[in-house]
């Protein structure tokens, strides 16, 4: 989402790092540049010019400019900034993900318009939690929007999560809501999750059955999803439902889209809010705890190492990143532990998402990794190697020409397409065999510069 703010950031503090010293008019002039990027990026007026004024007021003070490194010193403080402004500074409102309350159950009504994404989302916070050892009942309350009751039961099944729902001809949302209250209360789940109806815009008829239902589910947790593609019309959403029905939190939905990203930027600077978790793909576990620190590194493409090495130990258990530590000291890495590591990168989201963790990746660098490993190669090798084989796996040399033959017709691809995923694995088992013999972190540092 912020890729293009991204890449203007970067260009205008790599030219003032490339400056010995700076003087006043370097600062005034870089950060004229950095307001008109966040503009660009469609971040509200009042949040840019207030944003740039105080990394003015920190950024001319003698400690900078007298630095011997004052380029980075700037750097650091528009950091600091950008952390404070996605709410992560000293005024609470960083707090990250949801805490469970004092009730046996803990109940959490999502609010928001039509088509932001709710019901989804719902869905992603039950297995959020499930994470975390927390058990849920998702509560089928939108009977506004026709397929809503049977999405949320398809996604439960999906997910073996349990759902409530009551005929909406018979029923209505406040009765569905306080039932599946206690429908929660007698499984003895920890959280009962309320979706809600919407509307195509905020009108009346919403917002009281709204401050009906949290009237009488007394929710611990508010939280709007707002679509992060919708630009600044999400923050106005956003206020709008915050002064009628009291908001704890948001989601902001949609953040792996192609939108400026300003709505993520200014919201909880203009409402008080703040961004709980953040939807970054359609697949159920596509939901991250917000980190404003996290977010504000990747947007100045200094990475997110910490969300990268949390993703990798969700997708790789001890046991199995043992077994491959193992395989690689005795050099016995084949096309099956290949697989098994492609699928591993695979769990852990999409190249783009993973590429933007890596700290220093610039905008052209993980443009040209991204198509050396985009989707469609992806899911052509692991047709390919599921096409050869037990014996082929584990000794890849006895593959000939007509193995290759059957090997392309049985995965969809070409002979070449094969040549060339073999002579990649060879290099990956040099290196692999290079790195067992090596205990030199010089010597590793040395192969990985060729």
């Amino acid at each position: 989402m912020f890729e293009n703010l991204t890449e203007r950031l970067t260009g205008i503090f790599n030219r003032l790092s490339s400056k010995g010293r700076l003087t006043d008019k370097d600062i005034d002039e870089a950060l004229s540049l950095v307001r008109r990027s966040l503009l660009e990026a469609d971040v509200n007026f009042r949040v840019a010019r207030d944003f740039v004024a105080r990394v003015k007021e920190r950024a001319q003070g003698s400690d900078v400019l007298e630095s011997l490194t004052p380029g980075q010193q700037v750097v650091k403080i528009v950091h600091e900034e950008l952390t404070e402004l996605l709410g992560g500074g000293s005024t609470g409102t960083g707090r990250s993900g949801i805490t469970l309350s004092s009730q046996a159950v803990s109940s959490l009504m999502l609010v928001g318009l039509q088509g932001s994404g709710k019901t989804t989302t719902a869905a992603k916070l039950a297995l959020e939690q499930r994470k975390q050892g927390h058990r849920s009942l998702l509560i089928a309350a939108d009977l506004r929007r026709p397929a809503a009751i049977q999405q949320l039961e398809t996604l439960g099944r999906q997910l073996e999560i349990p759902v409530y729902s009551e005929d909406p001809k018979s029923s209505n949302a406040v009765k569905v809501a306080r039932n599946g209250l206690a429908r929660a209360a007698e499984l003895g789940v920890n959280w009962a999750i309320v979706d809600t109806g919407g509307r195509l815009q905020i009108d009346d008829d919403l917002m009281e059955e709204l401050e009906e239902i949290r009237d009488a589910v007394s929710p611990h947790e508010t939280l709007l999803v707002v679509d992060a593609m919708t630009g600044q019309d999400a923050v106005n959403t956003a206020e709008g439902f915050h002064q009628r029905v009291g908001l704890t939190g948001l989601i902001m939905s949609k953040m792996d889209g192609d939108a400026r990203g300003g709505a993520a930027l200014s919201i909880t600077r203009v409402t008080g809010v703040p961004i709980k978790y953040m939807g970054v793909g359609e697949r159920p576990d596509g939901l991250e705890v917000f980190h404003p620190d996290r977010l504000a590194s990747r947007i100045l493409a200094m990475g997110d190492v910490l969300t990268l090495i949390e993703r990798a130990q969700e997708a790789v258990d001890e046991k199995t990143a043992k077994e491959m530590e193992r395989k690689i000291r005795q050099a016995s890495f084949d096309l099956n532990d290949f697989l098994d590591q492609l699928q591993n990168v695979k769990k852990m989201g999409s190249m783009d998402q993973l590429l933007e963790m890596i700290p220093g990746m610039g905008s052209s660098t993980k443009k040209m990794m991204a198509g050396d490993l985009d989707e469609g190669r992806l899911k052509r090798i692991e047709a390919i190697i599921q096409s050869m084989t037990p014996d082929e796996r584990q000794r890849p040399d006895i593959i000939n020409g007509s193995r290759r033959r059957r090997i392309s017709k049985g995965s969809g691809t070409t002979p070449q397409d094969i040549n060339q995923l073999l002579n990649q694995f060879k290099q990956t088992q040099k290196l692999v065999r290079q790195m067992s013999r090596s205990r030199n972190p010089a010597n590793l540092m040395k192969m990985f510069s060729r």
